[in-house]
């Protein structure tokens, strides 16, 4: 019966916790604002990019594919995910950059070239919300009551309950008497001969 009660208690605190997290929607945006640093120069470049729009900055060209932010009433956190590539000399592009963009933090989560750096700076124009799935609490398997018959052999594994018999008492231990180890006499100082 108290296993029951353990188990109940159980799925109702996982119930309870589950329906206090925070699921905030997010707003798919169709314009994303970076800015971009041209080491070179040393000049710094606002632009305004529609999403699966590529433009040039410098000899990169980029595309982003989504821009995201929270609702005025969450914390902000603006994303995106963008594609980074750069011409070859033999009339191939590479692709230097394909990952997200975090305004909140644009030193950790840039693209980083050796000539050009860009990040993200807002996401605009954006009225789609899309919603959060809201996550279910997951079921638990049910419980299998472990209560065996007393002639049944243990598993590897189990917690054996102790058997009718008693397990005989380990022999005595006989032990000696702590001994200090014995006192050294420091040597004499030399006497210095004050006597003159």
């Amino acid at each position: 019966m108290k296993l029951g009660w353990t188990r109940a208690a159980f799925v109702l605190a996982s119930v309870i916790g589950s329906l206090g997290t925070a699921h905030a929607d997010r707003i798919k945006n169709p314009t994303a604002v970076f800015s971009g640093l041209d080491k070179i120069t040393g000049r710094i470049v606002s632009f305004e990019v529609g999403i699966d729009e590529t433009v040039q900055f410098g000899a990169l060209q980029m595309t982003p594919r989504v821009c995201f932010t929270k609702p005025p009433t969450e914390t902000p956190n603006t994303t995106s995910f963008i594609e980074v590539d750069e011409p070859a000399t033999d009339g191939k592009t590479k692709r230097v950059f394909s990952g997200w963009l975090f305004a909140a933090s644009p030193g950790l989560h840039g693209l980083e070239h050796p000539v050009y750096d860009i990040w993200l700076v807002d996401c605009k124009g954006g009225t789609e919300v899309i919603a959060e799935p809201k996550e279910t609490p997951e079921e638990l398997p049910p419980i299998q009551d472990t209560a065996r018959a007393p002639n049944d052999a243990g598993r590897p594994g189990d917690i054996m309950a102790p058997t009718g018999t008693t397990a005989p008492r380990p022999p005595a231990v006989e032990t000696a008497p702590l001994r200090q180890p014995a006192r050294r006499q420091a040597p004499a100082a030399p006497i210095i001969n004050t006597d003159r």
